[in-house]
Parts: C-alpha cells; structure tokens; sequence
C-alpha cells in the first residue's frame, strides 16, 4: 500500500501513480473480452489534462461538478479530475429521474456537468448554460472531451503540476452523494478527502489487496460502497479494476466472471441471495448427499466449489454489504467455506462502519468496527444506556452511533436535518438498531424506523422475519408492515419455484376459458384456492421458525418486485399502499 503524506484524493493519486506506474489500472468489459484503458500513471496524467480543461472552463476551488454516468474507465479520470482541480465531485446515480437530477443540480449549485452519450437525455431539465463535459467522447489522452460550445477549449492555460487539487487539505470537501435512501426524501451527505481516503486506509487491516488483485465493478460508482471500496482502496493498493460495458444482468455478469476471473468484488446481498436460489439451492437440495445429515455438510462445500468456479474460480473476497444477508444464504456460505465477509456501513460514513475478516466471519454479524471508528449501543431505555454507558456490552440492543474519521461533516445547506443526525456529545446516529455479541461483534438488527413495536412493548425487526420467508424457497422477495389492528402482514413476490408449482392451476383456468363458463369459473375458483393454500402453508412453515410476538397474521402476494434503491434495499416508504392497511 502506498505511503500517503495527507490524506486527500490528488495526493493518493499521485502517490498510486509514482508507486505502481506502468501497472494496468483501468480496464473495459466488452463483447466478451478484456481492453485495457488506462494504467496507473495513464490515469493520473488524464485526469491531471481533465483538471486543466475544467480549469480552463472557469472551474474554480470548491466548485461542484456533477457527474452523471455509468461505470466506465473515463467514471474515474473525471471524478479525481474533478478533485485534481479543486472541485467538488458530485456523482448522481444514472436511475435518478432527470426531474431529480434537476433538482439536485440546483440543490448543489452545480458550475458544470460531466455525462455520457446514454445519459445526456436525462439533462434536458438543466441549465443549458452550464459548460457540459460528454466523458465517453474522450480518448485516452483525456483531452477530446466534447464541450458545448459556451466552452473554453482552444488551449491549456494551467499546468498540471500546479493543480489547486494539489493544496487541498484533507479536512476539505471532496464530494457531496445524494442517495435515494429508502426514506424517499435525498439528502446530500458532505464528504470530505479525510473521510474517504481514511476509510479506504482501514479497509486494509481487515482484509489487504495486492497488485495481482482483479477488481470486478458490478455496483454503481455514483453510490458510496463502490467509489470508496471498488476505486479508492484498490487503488491505493495498486489493484487492477474491471468495468462492464453493459448493465450487470445475469447473463452478462456470468460471461465477464469468466473472463475476468476477478479475486475481489464488493456485491449487495440481492445478488447473491437470487444466485443461491435460482442456481444453487435447487440442486443441493435434491442432491442425495445432502437429504443424509453425516454427508450433508460434503454436499453443502461441493456447492460452494462450484459456486467459486462461477465466480471464476480465483475469487479470494467477495464483500457483501448495503443490506441484511438472508440467514440461509448465509449459513450456507459459511458452511462451503466460501470467501465471503460481511461489512456494515452508510454513506453518511464514508461507507463502512464495521467489516468481517473472510474466513473469520461469525453468522449473522458484520464484524469488528475499523480500526480508528468508535461504535455505541445506546440503547432506548434511560436506565439501560446508564448501565451499559455506550460501551460494547453483549447483548444490549439499541441505536448503532458511530464516531471517527469517516463521518460526514453534515448534510449540505441542511442544518436542521444535520443537527438531527448528531448527538450532543457529537456521534452520528445511523438509524439503525444492532448489539454486540460476547466477542465484540456488531449484529445489525435493522432499521430503527421499521421496527414494529409489538403488543407487549417486543421489538419486532421486519427484515428478520423478511429473511425468514426467503428461506422457504417460495419467496423472491418480501415486505412485513403492521396492519391497522397491528397484526403483522407479509407482502410477497413468489419466485419461480412457487410460480411452477401454480402454473399446473392456472393452465386448467386457461383451457376452461375455452369451454363453458362454469368449467371456466370452477376453474378459476380452483386456481384461487391453489394460490391461497400455498400463502396459507407459507405462512405456518414461517411461523413456526419465528417467535409468537413476531408471526405473520397474513400473507399477501404482491405482483411485482417491490421498487429498490441503487444498493436494492425495499423503498419501505412506499409500501404498503393504502388499500393494503386494513
């Protein structure tokens, strides 16, 4: 790992550029094969020649420059040269609606736009005056960036070696991210060098990367968890990083695993979570090793090899964070032996808050916070907090606050909200509850604003019994809320399993279509009760795993996947509808 004099951005990229030099940095995905971009003293000298043209377009020391594009080589040349110039990143995720690129445009008060050629149609709502950088258009010298014609471009008037990136302080802004979240109202977290580079620097007493190490980007960049874990700290690291050309469906990511044959990737929960089930549970479970309790665990680690091989046979760290992993998927990756490890995180900390060592991983926990991050439990209760002091007792369970280096310094231009968000004593609260177990280890409960408060005073965590119904090998996805009466409802998306097991019901209403009417309403009612069987057996199988005051009342099927944010958590806010709280 390269030695860093101050913890800012342009000095972490010079210093990766003088250590690693000639070393492949950057590199594209396409049409089944490997192109390489950019190494790393490529990459700092292209972004130092996009630092003067922003320059040289009037961008000035603590401008904002949003970024809006998909993962893509020429992603980082403009995010650290828009850090190089002084400038204040800030990436935009490419699903925002161009209504709500607008408005965080204005919101950021934004001198200039960095975009694409697929995302250019999402900037109608901007301002037009507004020098536009189109960062595809750039060849690997990173000067041919097509400019709209307000633009300066006929010569450089700054020299790269004496960039006002350059005298940043690390307590200076760097980006400011406005996140979906799952709350429905976008915030811009204030991030500054120190924040990030610090975050990337402790990642590596959890699990250190290596020159030889391969990168496979699948998450968005404009998202926290992969500009700092999937850019940043490979970087400092001297890693060689990989981008799709294309969206990461299935097919295309399991083509680029094979090319690829990444030793690193950072994923959340959802993706491995459907893998697991469509590929992999189907087949353990009918595996005769596995259905005999002496061999079960041979089947369980036969699954896992085959698992790697898909990954590409050389995966040596596979960090899954963003969300709460299903305990199955879990418990089976544990048992394989696959290189998996937990972290927690938020954007507001830059992201990760704690993170499990692969290999040393503990169910259900994201591990030990980093080194130089303090972790709380505070719990809500008076006379708990008194007792335990905010220390890491085992098993106090309250809200996770978090102290160091890696917090934000607050929400840009939102005091009030700012305000909310720290204690007195200055800790950040995440909104999340967790404990600790008798090793110290961090266990995430859930959201403290999701928690359902049983009739008892228990508290009930949604996203358990929601891993719970995923475990049955029906469900795809699922949504708990208290009703009304607060009897607790269960909104479900069957996966294809379920879906089969119906399918023989519904081809009998399909041809009773085609006869007389009350073959076809018999057929239909038939079909109903089909569905209503399966919902009812759904709901006693998940029941009898979970604790009276947390079983479901009801089952509902939901026909469409629930909407998600860019790290595929539920947007709970909008669920469930109306209609549905009775």
């Amino acid at each position: 790992m390269v030695q860093l004099e101050r913890n800012t951005l342009p000095v972490l990229l010079a210093a990766a550029s003088k250590t690693f030099g000639t070393k492949t940095a950057l590199c594209r995905v396409q049409d089944g094969s490997i192109h390489e971009h950019y190494d790393y003293a490529g990459l700092a000298a292209a972004a130092g020649r996009f630092a003067v043209l922003l320059g040289d377009m009037g961008i000035q020391a603590g401008d904002r420059v949003l970024l809006l594009a998909e993962n893509r080589p020429e992603w980082a040349v403009a995010y650290f040269g828009i850090v190089l110039a002084g400038a204040v990143v800030v990436p935009v995720l490419v699903d925002f609606l161009p209504e709500q690129i607008a408005n965080v445009a204005v919101h950021a008060e934004i001198k200039a736009i960095c975009a694409t050629e697929k995302t250019m149609s999402k900037l109608l709502q901007l301002d037009e005056s507004l020098p536009l950088l189109q960062i595809d258009a750039m060849d690997n010298s990173g000067i041919d960036a097509r400019i709209n014609a307000g633009a300066v471009h006929k010569e450089f008037r700054q020299s790269a070696s004496k960039l006002p990136g350059y005298a940043l302080a690390a307590s200076d802004l760097a980006a400011i991210l406005y996140t979906s979240g799952t709350s429905g109202n976008s915030k811009g977290v204030m991030l500054t060098h120190e924040n990030l580079v610090s975050n990337a620097i402790a990642t590596r007493a959890v699990f250190p990367l290596y020159p030889k190490d391969r990168v496979l980007s699948v998450m968005p960049l404009a998202h926290t968890l992969e500009s700092t874990m999937g850019l940043i700290t490979p970087l400092l690291q001297g890693c060689s990083m990989y981008y799709l050309d294309k969206p990461p469906t299935a097919p295309v990511l399991a083509s680029a695993l094979l090319v690829v044959k990444p030793t690193v990737m950072v994923i959340v929960p959802l993706i491995i979570e459907k893998l697991y089930r469509a590929k992999v549970e189907p087949k353990l479970r009918n595996h005769p090793l596995y259905k005999f309790a002496p061999t079960k665990k041979l089947a369980i680690k036969a699954a896992g090899r085959k698992l790697q091989t898909a990954f590409g046979g050389s995966l040596r760290f596979l960090g899954v964070g963003g969300a709460s992993l299903a305990r199955d998927v879990e418990q089976f990756l544990l048992t394989a032996g696959f290189p998996y490890a937990i972290g927690y995180g938020l954007t507001e900390t830059s992201p990760l808050v704690a993170a499990a060592i692969p290999g040393k991983t503990r169910l259900g926990s994201t591990g030990r916070a980093l080194d130089g991050v303090e972790v709380r439990i505070m719990p809500p209760s008076a006379d708990e907090a008194a007792a335990s002091l905010g220390t890491m007792a085992a098993d106090i369970e309250g809200e996770i606050q978090v102290r160091g280096p890696n917090v934000m310094t607050g929400y840009y231009r939102d005091p009030e909200r700012t305000a909310e968000v720290f204690t007195a004593d200055g800790w950040f609260r995440t909104g999340d509850l967790g404990a600790f177990d008798t090793k110290g280890m961090l266990h995430v409960k859930g959201r403290l604003k999701a928690m359902i408060l049983g009739p008892s005073g228990e508290n009930i965590y949604p996203e358990e019994i929601e891993s719970t119904l995923a475990s049955s090998g029906l469900v795809e996805e699922a949504l708990v809320y208290a009703a009304k009466d607060g009897a607790l409802v269960a909104l479900v998306v069957l996966n294809e399993r379920a879906k089969v097991l119906l399918s023989g019901a519904k081809d009998a209403v399909a041809g009773a279509m085609r006869d007389a009417s009350n073959a076809a309403r018999d057929a239909t009612h038939a079909a109903r009760a089909e569905t209503e069987r399966l919902l009812t057996n759904l709901r006693a199988s998940t029941n009898a795993r979970l604790a009276a005051f947390s079983r479901i009342a009801k089952v509902v099927l939901h026909d469409q996947p629930f909407e998600k944010t860019a790290t595929l958590k539920i947007k709970r806010y909008l669920y469930p509808r109306s209609d549905q709280l009775t």
